[in-house]
């Protein structure tokens, strides 16, 4: 254990990186706390096997989308453990296509969960939090190198939030709470398999040749929320493979 028993809340932790941020946390010392939209069953297993690591678990469903759901998922895991200490952005939505394809209805949903539901839940858990609180946000590698066309509304979404996480880290500093944001390159997920259609041209993109793993990129997420951290805020960490290199 060497998170000291903290209380952890991961946004879209029912799978992939959220799911193995969840998990390794939980490995660390951590009680969790896990949000999921559609797929309850998933969220929990993820739950249960949080709980077979000798830790609490609470599975929640909030759609970010929503502005209450967004903050309330927050108060509800606060409530339910006590406290919060470190806050995991990471459920987001991914729509991708040219400029002219998207209604209005699709950007105000892409804004409204990537980068609202972010900046809400990230004020309700700063209001919970005291001092070492942790704040870290799921970005994206295509904020550092937009490698081909249709990707200008999430790479737009996911920009807005290095903004954020550097604002944020200079209101929070002087409490103690740390602000951060990483950026996963191509990662083996559902939404985006290591053996998909369009893997291949992801893969040469990288300089390691290959696709990460939810776990990599945990493994930052985990240290970051570390007490040893703690001189760590406003800043990005790339875990792409080379991918902007």
């Amino acid at each position: 254990m060497t998170m000291d028993a903290t209380v952890a809340l991961v946004t879209g932790g029912s799978r992939g990186i959220g799911a193995a941020t969840a998990l390794r946390l939980a490995r660390e010392g951590s009680d969790v706390a896990l949000t999921y939209v559609r797929d309850k069953d998933a969220a929990d297993d993820v739950a249960e096997r949080i709980r077979a690591l000798g830790r609490r678990a609470l599975a929640l469903r909030a759609d970010l989308a929503d502005a209450q759901e967004a903050a309330g998922a927050v108060e509800r895991a606060a409530e339910e453990f006590g406290g919060l200490d470190v806050l995991v952005n990471n459920a987001g939505v991914g729509l991708l296509g040219p400029l002219d394809g998207f209604s209005l209805a699709d950007i105000d949903r892409v804004l409204a969960v990537n980068v609202r539901g972010v900046l809400l839940a990230s004020r309700a858990a700063a209001a919970r939090m005291g001092h070492g609180g942790r704040i870290i946000t799921v970005g994206s590698c295509v904020t550092q190198r937009a490698p081909e066309g249709g990707g200008t509304l999430y790479t737009t979404s996911k920009s807005a939030l290095i903004g954020l996480t550097k604002a944020l880290a200079r209101e929070l500093g002087g409490r103690g709470i740390t602000v951060n944001i990483v950026h996963p390159g191509p990662v083996d997920t559902d939404m985006n398999p290591a053996d998909g259609p369009y893997a291949a041209g992801q893969v040469a993109m990288t300089a390691v040749g290959r696709f990460g793993t939810g776990e990599e990129v945990a493994g930052l997420v985990a240290y970051l929320a570390r007490k040893e951290a703690g001189y760590v805020t406003g800043a990005e960490f790339a875990v792409d493979g080379g991918h902007a290199a």
